[in-house]
């Protein structure tokens, strides 16, 4: 089959005309030169001046060189690919340039020359062997092909060969293919099954499964071929013989719903005598009138004369005319005796109702109207259903029916419910029903001993000839089929193979049941029909891995005839032929490339590398004839391609109404915005009320019953009660004490604050003095000493003088002078404690507190009466009693001690000295007299 594939490599030795400059690209970068590599697609456009090869690859809008930027974003560009290679009109990008699923080979080396192609097969590939004389091949991504190279056997291959005389087993002799198959199936396909590129196995005719390992319904064998024709079903299956099972029957009693007859070609159904229509329309499954069921089940006329008997016992239950029931036999009916004009006829005679007519010859007696109406026929006949008396042939066999004569009723009776024709051997007229023998059946019924029975019974065939009788097997069978010598099984301790008994089984089958079956075709030998319990392997599929035979290893792994196993490859390789870094068949290495089997170092030329997947470097692939810049190398990078240009268009003046609809849409949005800001603070408003009630409890929680009540009084109107309000939690004493110490020191520290302030405006205040002072002695001023130095006071007493209530005093130097200051007062420096303002007291936990200085600095609740009061403490009665004699006692010598004397200055303002103590000497301090 893969033969016709190649017929375009008959001249592969040919030489190929050298092509013209070209440009060879791979992604990222461009060579151009001269080049006879027919690998890939050729990509080109009428608005841009140079096309391209692009190498196996994927390209982008973005992939360097811009050449193939400028060329794959062109809307003019057209695809042109090789063999193996995609030919769209037009780039699709991403573009993918791969090779398609199967193998494309090459008359020379470095994938150039003529090229064929050939697509995974559709079928299995059987024994097949297709001589290569390709210098070069190109195989698809999850693809493996088996080759053969003389006499070394087969080699599987999973890379692309650049040269093909590198190869470790190339000088062995020639190439020929075995076989292809993708390797993207899970679990791998059976031997009758191809694996397809999307992954499914492609079964052969007959086959079926989902790796391809059984036969269909119908059919048998290795092979898997249709069962004989016209038999409805056979030993089918993988290991089947294909035997009959069911023979053929022309139009079957089931086709016409008849029990016990012959199905016609109109559909009718012709019942065998003795049966009729049952009640429920079965056809042929009654016994007709005249006839009884027996044990065995078949229908048997009644004795003379009974025209109505039972079933099983044939006792008669209705006699005919001119028969009445015999007294000494159930089963029979006499005969009334005739007479004409009160006289007895004579036998042999009947009457016609005035006369003795004798009876027809044929009979020896009868009844009438007629003189064949026969009730007895003479020895030798035999009385039929219709009253005629017949004559018996040597077989039995009334004259003119397929009944057979009985002697013992003296009538024409049937042969069986399954029985055509039946005869009895020499019969004569001491021979009995019971000696009769079958001679034929009805359809799907066979014919074993004189009987018609549904199958033949053990030890017996089905003969081949009329495909009705059942036939003894041959004395060396415990059973046969198509000949009495094919036997199916064996006596003890043999078993069957292909029709004989032998004692084992041969190669390639395996014992089931007395019988040799054969393996499935991808086992040498197995242990059962299934493809996945073989126990040695056939060349054809060597690996023999969890009871399966496969046609080859992993990719980085190869065959080892030696241990029959799969043994990995050298490091350096990607696939190999053996072990070893001589034998590899493709380099792992992105780096090295193949020479004689062994990966060694790439050499490649103007700054080019390896091609992915093709194992050559892209200088090898391209020859720079003429110098060039860069050495005929293109990289350029990719500029950004410019984004579309917006489309403009010209705007017109909006209408009224739109700008009415923008306004009021902007209104909208101010308003929604407004709203929710607003909803907003009611939010943060709401929580921190919240938060201040639960802080002072004003909003105690309430109790179901309590939100009850207050539903029904506003319900009907009554002003909200008292009586269910909720009781405050109780407060924690800690936290109450803790809340009073911190409002004692905010009440003490804004009390220092205040006290503070007023002795700052007291002392102020003792230094003023009045305008009018200042004013009588400014002459004296001007006189005696000279003007100060500091800002002049009026414009600050001026600005404090509208303040209410101001107090204002001498200085101290005019009370203890009477002199008037002419500068001045000097500033004193007043200290101040920055303390922050509070209240003077709070409220904690619903009560007041306050700090009581006069009351030794304690903690008290205003909210509590206070205690009634209570005598002085000795300290403070002591402290009562010294001070009048403190008051009383002289002033201490070293300390000023201030005393009023009753002279007045002319001011009229009293004046005052301080008298020095314990000064030890004179002193010329002013103040002293």
């Amino acid at each position: 089959m893969l033969a016709s594939l190649f017929v375009l490599l008959l001249a592969s030795s040919a030489p190929v005309a050298a092509s013209n400059s070209s440009i060879v690209c791979v992604a990222g970068q461009c060579l151009q030169g001269s080049s006879n590599t027919t690998l890939g697609i050729s990509l080109s456009a009428s608005d841009v001046s140079n096309s391209v090869l692009l190498l196996p690859g994927q390209y982008t809008a973005t992939t360097n060189p811009q050449l193939i930027h400028d060329l794959l974003t062109s809307t003019h560009a057209t695809v042109s690919g090789s063999p193996g290679f995609s030919n769209t009109s037009t780039p699709a990008l991403p573009l993918n340039v791969a090779v398609a699923p199967g193998l494309a080979i090459y008359a020379q080396t470095l994938y150039s020359g003529k090229a064929a192609f050939s697509s995974l097969p559709s079928a299995p590939v059987a024994n097949a062997s297709t001589p290569l004389a390709a210098q070069s091949l190109a195989i698809a991504s999850s693809v493996w092909v088996a080759m053969s190279f003389g006499s070394n056997g087969r080699v599987v291959m999973w890379d692309s060969v650049p040269d093909t005389a590198q190869l470790p087993l190339r000088s062995s002799g020639s190439m020929s293919l075995l076989d292809m198959q993708s390797s993207t199936c899970s679990p791998p396909c059976a031997s009758s099954g191809t694996c397809s590129a999307s992954g499914t196995c492609t079964c052969a005719p007959g086959f079926n499964g989902t790796a391809c390992e059984t036969c269909a319904a119908g059919f048998f064998g290795p092979t898997c071929q249709a069962c004989p024709a016209g038999c409805a079903t056979c030993d089918e299956g993988i290991s089947g013989t294909g035997r009959c099972l069911d023979p053929p029957v022309a139009s079957p009693l089931k086709t016409c719903n008849c029990l016990n007859g012959e199905c016609g070609s109109d559909g009718s159904c012709a019942c065998n005598p003795g049966w009729t229509t049952a009640a429920n329309g079965t056809a042929c499954a009654k016994c007709a009138s005249g006839f009884f069921a027996t044990s065995t089940g078949d229908c048997k006329v009644c004795q003379l004369g009974c025209t109505t008997c039972a079933d099983g016992t044939g006792n008669c239950l209705k006699c005919g005319t001119h028969f009445t029931q015999d007294q000494n036999d159930a089963t029979k009916c006499t005969t009334l005796p005739s007479t004409a004009a009160g006289v007895a006829c004579p036998d042999g005679s009947f009457s016609d109702g005035t006369n003795c007519v004798a009876c027809s010859s044929s009979c020896q007696t009868c009844a009438g109207p007629t003189s064949n109406d026969c009730t007895l026929c003479p020895r030798s006949h035999y009385l039929t259903s219709t009253g005629t008396c017949v004559s018996a042939s040597s077989t039995g066999v009334c004259d003119g029916s397929n009944l057979i004569a009985d002697n013992n009723k003296g009538e024409c009776d049937t042969c069986g419910a399954k029985c055509t024709s039946c005869e009895i051997a020499s019969f004569n007229v001491g021979s009995t029903v019971n000696q009769l023998k079958c001679t034929g059946c009805l359809k799907g019924t066979v014919l074993s001993g004189g009987r018609c029975i549904d199958a033949c019974p053990t030890g017996t065939f089905l003969s081949p000839k009329d495909n009705v009788t059942c036939t003894t097997c041959d004395s060396s069978c415990s059973t046969c089929s198509g000949s009495a010598t094919t036997c199916l099984t064996c006596p003890s301790g043999q078993v069957s193979s292909n029709g004989k008994c032998v004692s084992t089984c041969p190669s390639n089958t395996f014992s089931a049941s007395g019988t040799c079956r054969a393996c499935h075709p991808d086992c040498a030998t197995c242990s059962g029909p299934a493809f996945s319990q073989c126990a040695s392997c056939p060349a054809g599929r060597p690996v023999l891995t969890s009871g399966r035979c496969l046609p080859t290893c992993s990719k980085a792994q190869f065959f080892d005839t030696t241990s029959s196993a799969c043994q990995a490859c050298d490091a350096s390789c990607s696939s190999c032929a053996g072990a070893g870094p001589s034998s590899c068949l493709a380099c792992a290495n992105a780096n090295q490339v193949l020479r004689g089997g062994t990966c060694a170092a790439a050499t490649c030329n103007n700054g080019t590398s390896v091609v992915p997947g093709l194992g050559v470097c892209l200088s090898d692939l391209v020859v720079v004839t003429s110098p060039a810049a860069n050495n005929g190398t293109i990289a350029a990078p990719t500029k950004p391609t410019p984004p579309p240009a917006a489309p403009t268009t010209k705007g017109r003046p909006l209408a009224w109404w739109e700008i009415l609809l923008m306004a009021l849409g902007c209104a909208f949005i101010f308003l929604l915005v407004l709203m929710l800001w607003r909803r907003r603070a009611r939010k943060q408003r709401a929580k921190q009320t919240a938060a201040f009630a639960t802080q002072k409890r004003l909003d105690p929680q309430t109790s179901w019953r309590w939100r009850l009540l207050r539903f029904g009084e506003k319900l009907f109107g009554h002003r909200a009660s008292r009586r269910a309000m909720a009781t405050p939690p109780p407060v924690a004493i800690d936290a109450v004490e803790s809340e009073a110490i911190k409002l004692m020191r905010i009440r003490n520290a804004e009390e220092a604050r205040h006290h503070g302030e007023m002795e700052k405006l007291q002392l102020f205040g003792a230094y003023e003095y009045s305008v009018r002072s200042s004013h009588a002695g400014s002459a004296r001023s001007k006189s005696s000493r000279t003007p100060s130095t500091l800002p002049s006071l009026d414009g600050r007493r001026a600005r404090e003088a509208a303040a209410a209530d101001h107090v204002t005093r001498s200085s101290i130097y005019s009370e203890m002078t009477g002199v008037p200051r002419n500068t001045p007062e000097p500033r004193q420096p007043v200290g101040k404690t920055l303390l922050a303002r509070y209240p003077s007291a709070a409220s904690s936990a619903g009560r007041s507190y306050m700090y009581d200085s006069a009351r030794d600095a304690r903690l008290v609740d205003v909210d509590v009466p206070p205690p009634m009061p209570v005598g002085p403490s000795e300290a403070q009665a002591y402290a009562d009693a010294v001070r009048p004699a403190l008051a009383s006692s002289p002033p201490v010598r070293g300390a000023y001690w201030m005393q009023a004397i009753a002279t007045t200055t002319t001011t009229g303002a009293p004046a005052g000295w301080l008298e020095p103590s314990r000064t030890g000497t004179s002193s010329n301090n002013p103040f002293r007299r």
